[in-house]
């Protein structure tokens, strides 16, 4: 296989805690350009998968490929703040390593949040702390954007936008971008490349294909799927 483009590649991956198996020959490539979406149940070993491509967990069996020198930028599902710590927008990016409050501002306009710059966090909103989060990712200038429920939290007419801005700076940056998401309805139309994951890959491919694909339509029924089909979303 031609690994120039590739970001990360997991080859027959298998994990298991106390004999109870979480993936089994999972394989997964991220590449640059791409947007790569893992779904699949609560319990599925996204988390699990997600923690093997940082690098963070190495699996029993199975190989796992990083480009040289590779960037990743990682963006959390939540993040638990203290109520009483008096920490603004800025000096919370600033703890991501980059000091340069140039930098902070150019991060926080990429993402649309310029004006929150030194807002208490504990006082921002759901979607305002999502793009706050993607903004700390992607100061880091990352090959790999690792996004983990990046619409937690946000209302409907925040999710659209947060997808349309992911899109954007996949284009704008080059990056690859392994999403994580249980929100079937609106991340099938935001992606390249679905995985869907239950222990091992019970499918994947172009998002078309995988929500008609029997193993998808065992695991999460006919009617949810059929509920839950590829929704295009227009501006206009």
């Amino acid at each position: 296989m031609n690994l120039n483009n590739t970001l990360v590649q997991v080859h027959n991956v298998s994990i298991q805690f106390n004999q109870v198996i979480v993936l089994k020959e999972v394989s997964l490539d991220v590449r640059r350009g791409e947007i790569i979406t893992l779904i699949g149940p609560n319990g599925a070993g996204k988390s699990t998968l997600v923690r093997v491509v940082l690098g963070l967990l190495m699996p029993q069996s199975g190989s796992v490929f990083r480009a040289a020198a590779i960037k990743i930028g990682y963006m959390p599902q939540r993040l638990n703040i203290d109520p009483v710590l008096p920490l603004t927008v800025a000096r919370f990016l600033a703890t991501g390593g980059v000091k340069k409050i140039a930098a902070i501002k150019q991060g926080l306009e990429e993402v649309g949040a310029e004006t929150l710059l030194q807002r208490p966090l504990q006082n921002i909103s759901g979607g305002e702390m999502q793009r706050v989060l993607l903004a700390r990712a992607l100061l880091r200038e990352p090959d790999l954007l690792v996004l983990d429920e990046p619409i937690q939290g946000v209302d409907v007419a925040g999710q659209y936008g947060l997808y349309e801005l992911i899109a954007k700076i996949r284009f704008a940056r080059g990056c690859g971008i392994l999403m994580v998401s249980h929100d079937l309805h609106l991340v099938m139309a935001a992606t390249d490349h679905v995985v869907c994951l239950n222990q091992h890959v019970c499918c994947s491919g172009l998002p078309e294909m995988v929500s008609q694909h029997p193993a998808y339509l065992e695991l999460f029924g006919s009617r949810a799927a059929r509920d839950l089909a590829i929704y295009t979303h227009h501006h206009k």
